[in-house]
């Protein structure tokens, strides 16, 4: 029988994709998303669909899912993929694991899944391989054979370089660990580091703020990540914010603090490329993320992975015990997918595109999105310079209220 829907339609048990989508399939950039959902502990502000030891266990205690099984299953979602995309060419220009803690697995299981993919489908000359790190879970050696596996970049989980800031966020790795980490990183042979910051936690000073910010670039990544935070529903930081035991965020704070990052980053050489994203040139972009933003396809492996091929666009079931009971019957693991509409692709090409430094063509809005681009460049938001030659644009304050304005220009 088809899966159940969950706010979409049923996905065919094997998988299959209708013809419509996987014409072009080869032809377009193409990317695999591996989610690794475990974490030694879960983090307060964390809504991320990632499972700890403790909930994995079942009423007599034994395990449902564990870090020690998930590379077969992952290894069995690759061969599925390759059965629904068939016999056509799919060269894998990026790879991404993200979770969840990706470094629970070892280097050599890791390893494992991007050796199916590369047999599989073929890795791309140059493809971008990606881990998501936590710094207390690697160390010289294991970033040694994580390179040797093949991956060519990585991403670490800093947040913050202030001892209180962190304890708020309940994350466990200790101040100059992330810097640490990246020496590490250099010395095992990775040319790409991103280092990952959030500002606006509670508690956090400008002065906070500055030192994360330096610390991080004392460190010498060629990539900064730096997100707002959100306090999420359900979440251990809601609850403490609801219960008036700490601040919720403050807009004009968060403002404040995104131009202070893209002062200091600027200042460094490492440029905005994308609204949360700074590089030291082209070759140090996350081409995973642009192929996301730009309209690629990809394969999502793995529990509550989202995958898009030619406009189809399908999720996995989110538990990892119904994720693994689902291959090992032969069955995809997809809870349901939707079949997105012309104008659902031209409102996603506007509020991906609109965040790139290159922005997105005029052409693509409507009577009422141009109108609304033209007062938008006029008010100092989108650059009036760029807009003159068909594309919107956004200026430093237009990055500051980015969501509102996709809003009026779609």
């Amino acid at each position: 029988m088809p899966s159940v829907p969950l706010d979409g339609v049923p996905v065919p048990d094997d998988g299959s994709l209708p013809a419509s989508a996987l014409a072009g399939v080869g032809s377009r950039p193409f990317g695999v998303y591996v989610h690794v959902p475990f974490c030694a502990t879960r983090c307060g502000y964390c809504d991320f669909n990632t499972y700890t030891a403790a909930e994995l266990r079942s009423r007599d205690g034994s395990a449902v899912a564990s870090p020690r099984t998930y590379a077969d299953q992952a290894v069995a979602e690759v061969d599925l993929a390759r059965r629904v995309l068939g016999d056509r060419e799919v060269p894998v220009r990026t790879v991404f694991f993200g979770g969840g803690t990706p470094t629970l697995l070892s280097p050599e299981e890791l390893g494992r899944i991007l050796a199916a993919i590369d047999d599989r489908f073929g890795l791309a000359p140059g493809a971008e391989v990606t881990t998501e790190a936590n710094p207390e879970t690697v160390d010289r050696d294991v970033l040694l054979r994580l390179r040797d596996a093949g991956f060519t970049r990585i991403s670490f989980g800093m947040q913050s370089a202030r001892e209180h800031v962190l304890a708020v966020l309940e994350r466990t790795h200790t101040p100059g660990r992330p810097q640490q980490c990246v020496a590490w990183a250099r010395e095992a042979g990775f040319e790409h580091v991103n280092l990952d910051l959030i500002y606006g936690t509670p508690g956090e000073s400008d002065a906070d703020w500055k030192e994360s910010l330096t610390a991080a670039l004392a460190a010498g990544p060629d990539h900064v990540s730096a997100y707002s935070l959100i306090v999420e529903e359900g979440t251990r930081l809601a609850a403490r914010v609801r219960r008036g035991e700490l601040a919720p965020p403050d807009d004009d704070v968060m403002a404040d603090r995104y131009l202070m990052a893209d002062e200091l980053l600027s200042a460094a050489g490492l440029h905005w490329y994308e609204v949360s994203n700074w590089a030291a040139g082209p070759s140090a972009r996350s081409a995973h993320n642009l192929l996301y933003w730009t309209g690629g396809d990809w394969w999502g492996i793995g529990p509550g992975a989202h995958s898009h091929v030619g406009g189809v666009r399908w999720w996995n079931v989110k538990h990892p015990a119904a994720y693994a009971a689902r291959l090992a019957a032969g069955r995809t693991p997809a809870q349901a997918r939707e079949l997105l509409s012309a104008e659902d692709r031209r409102f996603e090409r506007i509020l991906l595109e609109l965040r790139l430094a290159q922005g997105c063509p005029l052409d693509l809005l409507d009577d009422s999105g141009r109108a609304a681009a033209a007062r938008a460049a006029a008010d100092g938001l989108l650059d009036a310079a760029a807009h003159a030659r068909g594309r919107a644009v956004l200026t430093l304050r237009g990055r500051l209220l980015a969501d509102a304005l996709v809003l009026d220009l779609s």
